[in-house]
C-alpha cells in the first residue's frame, strides 16, 4: 500500500516513518510513505504557501496553486484532515485499508482553500471534536491505524481482539509474573481451558463496554452467547450496586 501525505511540515514525520510497527512495514515492503512538502509546489521567490482569507477574518489560508500542482499526477484516494470531516473510526480504517494508494492533505491554519477540496478531495476525516494546530498528528494518526491492518504487516488475530474491531471494548490483558504483590491474575487465563479463557475473554469486553462505551451496544445485534452473557453481567452489577 502507498500512503503520500502532503503537508508544511515534513520534518514532523521524520521519526514516524522510521520507528516500531511503521518502519518495519515499510522495511518489509509492505508499506510506502512519501512525505510530500507542498512548499516544493510554490513557484514563488519567498515560497509563500498561505494567504489571508478573503473578506476579512483570523489567520491565514492555504493557497490553492501549490496544492493543485501538488495534487495534479495523484491517484488513488484524496483525504483532508480537517474538524469538519466524519469522524474516524475503526470501520472507516478497515475500508481504507483496502485501497492500494491514498492521499492525506495535512491542513493547517485555517484550513485550504475551499476550491481544492470541491474539486480534489474525496473524504474529509476529523479525529475527534477538538482543534489542534495542524494536521499533521491525524495524518500519523490515520496512517498508523490503517498500517496495522494491512495483511503482513501485524498477525491478523492480534487487531481482531483489538477495542472496537467487533464492536466492543477490548477485555483486560495480564503478563508475568502471575502475582505481582498480592495481585494476582485471574485464575481462568492460567487453566490452559481455552474455551473457558474465550468465555471470560467475552464477558469481560461485554461488561468494560456496558460500564465505558454503553452507547456501543445500542444498535449491536447480540449473539445468545453474548445475550446470556450480558445477562449475568447486569445481574452481578445490580447485586454490587445494592
Amino acid at each position: 500500500m502507498i500512503i503520500n501525505i502532503f503537508t508544511l511540515f515534513p520534518e514532523m514525520f521524520t521519526g514516524f516513518v522510521k520507528e516500531s510497527i511503521i518502519g518495519k512495514a515499510i522495511e518489509n515492503q509492505l508499506l510506502e510513505i512519501n512525505i510530500i512538502n507542498i512548499r516544493d509546489f510554490c513557484y514563488d521567490k519567498h515560497k509563500q504557501a498561505d494567504d489571508t482569507p478573503f473578506g476579512g477574518g483570523a489567520g491565514m489560508v492555504m493557497k490553492p496553486e501549490p496544492l493543485f500542482r501538488a495534487l495534479e499526477n495523484t491517484t488513488g484516494k484524496i483525504i483532508y484532515t480537517t474538524p469538519q470531516g466524519v469522524t474516524f473510526n475503526q470501520k472507516l480504517a478497515l475500508d481504507l485499508a483496502t485501497e492500494k494508494e491514498i492521499n492525506i492533505i495535512a491542513g493547517h491554519y485555517e484550513g485550504i482553500d475551499e476550491r481544492v477540496i470541491e474539486q480534489k478531495v474525496d473524504l474529509e476525516i476529523s479525529v475527534g471534536d477538538f482543534v489542534l494546530t495542524g494536521g499533521e498528528l491525524p495524518a500519523m494518526l490515520i496512517t498508523d491505524c490503517i498500517a496495522r491492518l494491512i495483511p503482513g504487516v501485524i498477525k491478523k488475530e492480534s487487531y481482531e481482539n483489538d477495542s472496537f474491531f467487533n464492536g466492543l471494548l477490548d477485555y483486560p490483558q495480564y503478563t508475568r509474573p502471575q502475582d505481582y504483590n498480592g495481585l494476582t491474575v485471574p485464575e481462568v487465563l492460567l487453566s490452559g481451558h481455552h474455551k473457558n479463557i474465550e468465555t471470560w475473554r467475552l464477558k469481560e469486553s461485554l461488561k468494560r463496554t456496558l460500564l465505558r462505551r454503553p452507547d456501543l451496544l445500542k444498535n449491536r445485534e447480540f449473539s445468545k452467547q453474548e445475550k446470556k452473557l450480558l445477562a449475568e453481567i447486569k445481574k452481578e452489577l445490580n447485586y454490587i450496586k445494592k
